[in-house]
């Protein structure tokens, strides 16, 4: 079973604002609630290694997820991919120019390798998106 949200927020903020934020993975990792660190594995930060710990009866452990940009358009678009042995996951951050702002336009697909990964991101996948909105909004306030 695969999962996929699509999900998208407005700012009070400019696009460049939105894309310093969304453009740095190790921000992104920041912002979900089962990451429990990270690490930044070059000098771009296109690739980072998330330690994730999923509550699900056959994850006992700390699961390794090794993700990379694939594609960075900025200010604009970023689709990165993470692999491990327990899922695959691509997400994509689209930043949209508005009258009043700028809508973050969000896409996740979640494929899981065993069983309860997809129910577990079916359950949660949108408060990981607040989450992600939150840790968006902190940062814009830091800097305007």
């Amino acid at each position: 079973m695969t999962v996929r949200v699509d999900r998208s927020f407005e700012l009070s903020a400019t696009p460049e604002e939105v894309w310093e934020f969304i453009a740095d993975p190790e921000n992104r990792a920041r912002a979900i609630s089962v990451v429990r660190e990270y690490t930044a594995n070059d000098p771009e930060g296109r690739r980072v290694t998330w330690h994730v710990e999923l509550p699900i009866p056959l994850v006992r452990r700390t699961t390794t997820v090794e993700t990379e940009d694939l594609t960075r358009r900025p200010p604009e678009y970023v689709k990165f991919v993470g692999k491990s042995k327990v899922m695959r996951v691509t997400g994509e951050h689209e930043v949209v120019q508005t009258d009043t702002g700028t809508r973050l336009e969000n896409h996740f697909v979640v494929d899981g390798k065993l069983p309860g990964v997809e129910k577990f991101f079916k359950r949660n996948l949108d408060e990981e998106i607040e989450n992600l909105r939150r840790e968006l909004e902190r940062y814009l306030e830091t800097i305007q």
